[in-house]
């Protein structure tokens, strides 16, 4: 099974655009979207596991020039308890 995940990031002035183009060449980099609200961006990230996941944020993510501060929220997964 694999693990999602929602990351909220702040960037600097003027970088919102550059980082989303960076963001969709990652490879497990679902979608980024500039929004409203607090942070510029969201990004959803799949991969097999949640050490993959902590690896692409902290190797790839967060060294992405124009980003100042991320928070990573873990989605959680579907079960049958949660329908009834």
């Amino acid at each position: 099974m694999s693990a999602k995940v929602f990351v909220l990031i702040e960037t600097e002035v003027g970088k919102i655009n550059k980082v989303v183009a960076t963001l969709k060449g990652i490879e497990g980099v679902k979608t980024a979207d500039c929004v409203t609200g607090p942070y510029d961006v969201i990004a959803v990230i799949e991969r097999e596991s949640l050490n993959d996941i902590g690896d692409l944020v902290t190797g790839k993510i967060q060294s992405i020039a124009g980003i100042s501060r991320t928070v990573v929220c873990l989605a959680r997964q579907d079960t049958a308890s949660d329908r009834e």
